[in-house]
């Protein structure tokens, strides 16, 4: 059995986060040697417990550029394939026709969204600054006998030195936990997003009309050789379902500090937030290597439209009724009458497009 001291080697738990997916660059930001650089640098800035925000900042700042490289990736897929008609679902049942790039469009704006929002909370961040062990900067009106111009003007250094524009004006021991709740929801809501877009990718590649790049030397399945699993769109959507359920540990933990801090919201951060920000990485990440090689079928999409053609002819149908004074309820006049002459066309149909393939 290994030594309680031991943390290397197989003998040890490793997040696959870290040693599989995240990049190098996220992983230093939360390595040992970054957090105990940032300590050296707060020392010599006289600040106390401000590493926290710094390593937010700069995680943020890694996950914006991989984010707006995604949107521009889906943005030039979308602008491809404007015009090319393809069967829209709602309740995933066929609807009327859309267009691959309208489509990709909404999981563009989805990510634009996420874009504004991550950036916010980024520009937002502000310094705990010189306030002491409590927040009442009592140490340091000591240090200089009172007077409270000269603290103030240390607090103002030492969070521009730090980079930051603002500093909190109130705070306790540490600055208020609601940051992190604003932190993790915005990495919950791009989970919510890559998830939805990873979904919509699973389903059309089981519909054979759009799927993920498939490498030379992948293999499909172990078993089944000439499967074309979405293995990237399956692992998005599994990490992403990890990121949503991140933002609890801040929800409870900033619902149960007392007074001006308790120390059981320590173990808890270490953990929840690096994981929140190596996991929206690792999505990223992937998501990008999705989106720069999508691959489309169009004969299969056209097969599709065929098919539903006959029904999706009904709506004109309804709306030249309703517009020449009839009721809404042909509806049920087209499901007694009308569709049961069009099941022959359709089998004509089904055959025509099978064969034009």
């Amino acid at each position: 059995m290994a030594e309680a001291g031991d943390r290397g080697g197989l003998d040890s738990y490793r997040s696959p986060l870290a040693s599989r997916y995240a990049s190098p660059e996220m992983c230093f930001v939360f390595s040992d040697r970054f957090k105990f650089r940032t300590w050296r640098q707060l020392w010599l800035w006289l600040a106390e417990a401000e590493q926290d925000l710094i390593i937010l900042r700069n995680a943020f700042d890694l996950l914006l550029p991989k984010l707006a490289r995604v949107i521009s990736r889906l943005a030039d897929f979308a602008k491809e394939r404007a015009d090319l008609p393809t069967l829209g679902f709602t309740h995933f049942q066929p609807a009327q026709l859309t267009t691959v790039g309208k489509r990709c469009c909404l999981w563009i704006q989805d990510l634009c969204m996420d874009l504004q929002n991550v950036t916010r909370v980024r520009e937002e961040l502000r310094f705990r600054g010189v306030k002491g062990t409590t927040g009442t900067q009592a140490s340091f009106l000591q240090l200089f006998e009172g007077d409270h111009q000269k603290v103030e003007q240390l607090d103002k250094m030492v969070t521009e030195k730090a980079g930051f524009k603002r500093a909190f004006i109130i705070t306790g021991q540490t600055y208020t936990r609601k940051v992190d709740i604003e932190v993790a929801s915005v990495l919950a809501s791009l989970g919510a997003s890559v998830h939805k877009i990873c979904t919509d990718i699973r389903l059309l590649a089981n519909l054979k009309e759009v799927e993920e790049p498939f490498e030379k030397q992948q293999i499909g399945s172990s078993a089944m050789a000439y499967k074309r699993n979405p293995m990237r769109s399956e692992r998005c959507c599994s990490l992403a379902r990890h990121l949503m359920t991140l933002v609890m540990d801040p929800l409870q933990t900033a619902s149960v500090q007392w007074f001006e801090r308790t120390l059981d919201d320590s173990a808890n951060r270490r953990i929840c937030l690096a994981e929140a920000f190596l996991t929206a990485d690792t999505i990223l990440n992937t998501l990008q290597n999705i989106s720069e090689g999508l691959v489309v079928y169009p004969k299969v999409i056209e097969r599709r439209i065929r098919q539903e053609l006959p029904f999706m002819a009904t709506e004109n149908i309804i709306m030249a009724m309703v517009k020449a004074g009839g009721s809404r309820q042909v509806h049920r006049f087209l499901e007694e009458e009308v569709y049961p002459l069009l099941k022959p066309y359709e089998s004509v149909m089904k055959v025509k497009a099978e064969l034009s393939l």
